[in-house]
């Protein structure tokens, strides 16, 4: 991925993301209006699995790219607010809980009381872990480790769990699920919606520089 130095830069890939996402969207909608009973009812059944892959995947993207960005800024750990620091000493705190080595517990602490005036070093291999099964407890851990505020989405927190990823685990594994052509286009708006927000909370909290300490 290219450096997202600026706001703009940030910008521009986030509605990249989430433009062909979109896109996809609305274009298997019109699709499914257009198909007649029975070949509508697949196409329905099939769309419930698509709309929850953009819901994971967005979330997933968007979410490294805020990361990308903030690294990309070149600040120090002690700029950083809290939950962004996590994300350059993951390694150092799984020493300091697991190992029993007392070296790696002293380079540990060593860390934390003199590193903290270096340039962050944040590690994005398997920091936005989705489980693959976003629910609305993992969005909200998610949510919490960028710092975004999830108290907005409680409201969305059953369309995510019931009728978006039970749904699709239903589906996914094989079991027959009627759904009605119209409940899926409201199911499908809702998502966007979802997504949407989400967007904008990022956005939101990368021009108003909410990573900074």
């Amino acid at each position: 991925m290219t450096r997202l130095r600026t706001i703009t830069d940030f910008q521009d890939a986030i509605d990249a993301e989430h433009a062909w996402r979109l896109k996809e969207l609305a274009n298997y909608v019109l699709t499914i209006r257009t198909k007649e009973s029975p070949a509508r009812r697949v196409l329905v059944r099939a769309g419930v699995p698509l709309v929850y892959a953009h819901w994971e995947g967005f979330v997933k993207c968007a979410s490294l790219t805020y990361l990308k960005y903030v690294g990309d800024q070149r600040l120090r750990y002690a700029d950083l607010s809290p939950c962004f620091v996590v994300f350059g000493v993951k390694r150092h705190l799984g020493h300091l809980v697991s190992s029993k080595k007392s070296r790696l517990n002293i380079q540990a602490v060593e860390f934390f009381t003199e590193s903290m005036n270096e340039r962050a070093n944040l590690v994005l291999a398997k920091a936005v872990n989705t489980e693959s099964n976003l629910s609305s407890s993992v969005f909200e851990d998610i949510a919490l480790s960028l710092g975004i505020d999830s108290e907005p989405y409680r409201t969305k927190f059953n369309l995510i769990d019931e009728s978006l990823l039970n749904r699709r685990n239903r589906i996914a594994h094989g079991e027959f699920l009627d759904i009605e052509a119209d409940e899926f286009r409201t199911l499908t708006d809702q998502v966007i919606g979802l997504m949407r927000c989400y967007k904008n909370d990022i956005l939101n909290a990368a021009s108003s520089s909410a990573y900074r300490r």
